[in-house]
């Protein structure tokens, strides 16, 4: 390796649960972890195009994700292979835990899609949320996810109707995978 050349980022492993079940396992580079925000990059872990009508992940695209120690959520940005954003795909969690080079999320079945550009913000799932009796067997979490599925979508309201898109550019010297380049003061809720 050249004196100019970047250390390689530290491996973990993202471990998604649902229901009590791994439902999917893939390698991700740790870019920080400030004891509360875990930030990695992944690339899209499927094998194949997944088309949810108003998105499309597929092979090439860039996961940048942000996952807390004392928050509800996740968020993922989600960029094409040359850096294009497509935007950000919020998962409703309970906080995260790393155990060593294992990071572990338990999908409470919510999610939030919100575009590049803000306009399009998407509750998503909540049949599924409904279907898993969470609100029976854990009305706290329950509680928990509906709470932080409402304060996302309030959050991606304000950055749609401040008419904020900084997001289509990189910042001056940066590589489109470098940064997120929305106005984080409003966009995703990372700080």
């Amino acid at each position: 390796m050249s004196a100019n050349s970047p250390d390689p980022k530290p491996l973990l492993d993202v471990v998604l649960v649902k229901a009590g079940r791994t439902k999917i396992r893939y390698e991700a580079e740790l870019l920080t972890d400030d004891g509360t925000r875990i930030t990695v990059r992944a690339p899209w872990a499927g094998k194949d195009v997944r088309d949810f009508g108003f998105v499309r992940f597929e092979p090439g695209d860039v996961f940048t994700e942000h996952y807390w120690r004392d928050r509800w959520y996740a968020v993922k940005e989600v960029r094409t292979a040359d850096g294009t954003l497509k935007g950000w795909y919020c998962d409703i969690t309970r906080p995260a835990t790393l155990d060593g080079a294992e990071l572990v999320v338990e999908d409470l079945d919510l999610d939030l899609w919100v575009s590049a550009d803000g306009r399009d913000v998407l509750r998503l799932d909540e049949d599924e949320f409904e279907e898993s009796g969470l609100a029976q067997s854990d009305p706290e979490a329950a509680s928990a996810a509906t709470t932080a599925l409402d304060e996302l979508e309030a959050l991606a309201h304000r950055f749609r109707d401040a008419g904020l898109n900084r997001s289509a550019a990189p910042p001056r010297g940066a590589t489109r995978h470098d940064e997120p380049t929305a106005d984080t003061q409003h966009w995703p809720p990372i700080s």
